[in-house]
């Protein structure tokens, strides 16, 4: 179908030892000891540090808030820290190398999404005492809702961020030989172990101190890569402009309409798509919202949200410069886009210098890695455990079972990182393009408990989930997760079927699917390029709430 076609997707299968095998002896690396050696000090250290700066805790409030007393500029470095991940250390040099700039038509996007959510949602999330940003669809809509957005926030963190982690394990399982799931697990091991004990007051500021490992790194690379090149930043010049490696903006209106919608990077794609997605995954994703809440005030966590967004455009320049210095560095030769940066720090960077940068990678991974873990575990502990079987547990009871959860959560994305296998295509794509199965369900929701007076708990709910069924139609995938979106949502329908009112609601989501499971067997996918997705979605799931929450009170 068309999503596999654009983005060559990883198959949800178990690595095999062929696959790895033929991976690594295409690039032959050697890494020294003291290499080896200054990664695992690195691993041990970030570990004892972010044990270190946990401080006292008492309460899931400690724990999962820091107190809401961390200073704005930590609390947006750990932002940046959280969305960079070893996606961008790795894919968007590759991106470029194989492209240009457009991908920073997106990062403008981004910035437009930031502060529109600053003003539109950040401060209902102020006015009381929220651990998760689903709790706000419980006061507005009720427990249901809460649940059902917290479920499906955890099944894309699940699905996107097993992607992140098996991306960070390509370096390691590059530069050691091991397979792809002994490097999962000792990355994730590592991280499970600080996150666990030191909450989201050591994700914070280990994320600050990771921040500025990775960007040194990235700028340390790039250094030598122009070194490396004849006549440096001129020589680099020289070659990329006419190669169109510098292009940033494309119209495509000169594309029919069909075309148009297919194109991964426009002008029109990225300041619209990419400010949905940026609404969505700063505005309605407990990851991101999570650091958001433990600013002291909504003017700090708006300055954090918004000074990120540049931050963010600034990295990802830095990254796809990497990429276009690469491409002159090896004259364009045809490589994997995702081992193109990790190759050259191996068999380029000296000794000791090459581990520093693999520790930078490093950084990258277990920053988003520890804040996953933790905002999973706020959501779990906060939208479904405590609301039906821990009202009466004591505070101390609660923090013993939030590090329980921390912990619970880690196993699992190990299992889900081995159910990804290594295929030519930037991952970046494939995690951004995950997550868009569902963000624009939940952003629909909250612009639905937001501006829409005549929406109640119902139709909000079945509104969500005909969108997300839409989703798995429209992104035309026909792999193993094609089944597994489609059982979740007869599921979860099923679910809904029964917790709603019997009338019109009901009538409508039975009708919806069998319409549904037709459309994805007999229609094919349009196939609409991934930064539309979000906007494609926002925008059905409040217009069906809100049609829904009309034909009801004209029923009535």
């Amino acid at each position: 179908m068309h999503f596999v076609k654009k983005l060559n997707i990883l198959k949800l299968l178990i690595p095999d030892t062929k696959a790895e095998t033929i991976i690594h002896s295409s690039t032959n690396l050697n890494i020294s000891a003291l290499d080896l050696s200054i990664i695992f000090i690195y691993l041990t250290a970030v570990t004892g540090l972010g044990i270190w700066f946990s401080g006292r805790q008492t309460c899931p409030r400690d724990y999962f808030l820091g107190g809401k007393n961390l200073p704005w500029w930590a609390v947006c470095l750990s932002v940046v820290a959280t969305e960079t991940s070893t996606l961008t250390f790795i894919s968007i040099p590759g991106l470029a190398y194989i492209s240009n700039l457009g991908f920073l038509q997106i990062a403008l996007g981004y910035i437009i999404g930031r502060i529109f959510i600053s003003f539109a949602f950040l401060p209902a999330y102020y006015r009381g005492e929220l651990y998760t940003s689903y709790e706000l669809l419980r006061i507005r809509f009720g427990p249901r809702m809460q649940s059902y957005a917290s479920f499906v926030f955890q099944v894309t963190r699940l699905l996107a961020d097993g992607v992140r982690l098996f991306a960070t394990a390509i370096p390691l399982s590059i530069i050691t030989g091991w397979g792809y799931p002994v490097c999962i697990v000792i990355i994730a091991i590592f991280t499970i172990i600080y996150t666990s004990i030191g909450g989201i007051r050591s994700v914070v500021w280990m994320d600050v101190l990771q921040t500025f490992i990775y960007i040194a790194g990235a700028i340390i690379a790039g250094i030598v890569i122009l070194n490396r090149i004849p006549g440096g930043l001129s020589g680099v010049l020289q070659t990329a402009i006419p190669a169109g490696k510098f292009h940033i903006f494309t119209l495509g209106l000169d594309k029919s309409p069909g075309e148009f919608f297919k194109i991964n990077y426009t002008l029109f794609s990225g300041l619209i798509g990419g400010a949905f997605l940026s609404m969505a995954s700063h505005g309605t994703d407990q990851l991101i919202v999570q650091r958001l809440l433990t600013c002291k005030n909504v003017h700090d966590s708006r300055k954090a949200l918004i000074t990120s967004g540049f931050l963010v455009f600034a990295q990802f320049a830095l990254f796809l410069f990497l990429g276009i210095m690469l491409f002159v560095f090896y004259h364009g030769r045809n490589m994997r886009p995702d081992e193109i940066l990790v190759g050259f720090i191996i068999k380029e960077l000296p000794r000791g210098l090459a581990g520093l940068i693999v520790a930078a990678i490093f950084a990258a991974a277990m920053s988003t890695l520890s804040s996953s873990l933790n905002s999973l575990a706020s959501s779990s502990m906060f939208d479904i455990f405590i609301p039906r079987w821990g009202k009466d547990i004591t505070p101390k009871k609660q923090l013993v079972l939030s590090r329980l959860f921390t912990i619970f959560w880690g196993s699992v994305f190990i299992f889900g990182a081995l159910l990804f296998k290594d295929k030519q295509n930037p991952v970046v794509e494939l995690g951004l393009a995950i997550a868009s199965f569902t963000y624009g369900g939940l952003l629909g929701t909250f612009f639905l408990g937001t501006y829409s007076k005549i929406t109640l708990e119902d139709e909000a709910l079945v509104a969500m989930w005909s969108t997300i069924f839409f989703m798995t139609w429209l992104i035309g995938e026909q792999t193993i997760i094609l089944w597994v979106m489609l059982g979740l949502n007869l599921l979860i329908g099923l679910w809904i079927y029964w917790r709603i009112k019997p009338g019109f609601n009901r009538k409508f989501l039975l009708i919806w699917s069998f319409l549904f499971i037709a459309l994805i067997f007999r229609v094919q996918s349009p196939g609409i390029a991934w930064p539309w997705y979000v906007f494609v979605g926002s925008i059905l799931t409040y217009l069906t709430g809100s049609i829904l929450g009309w034909l009801r009170q004209r029923t009535n």
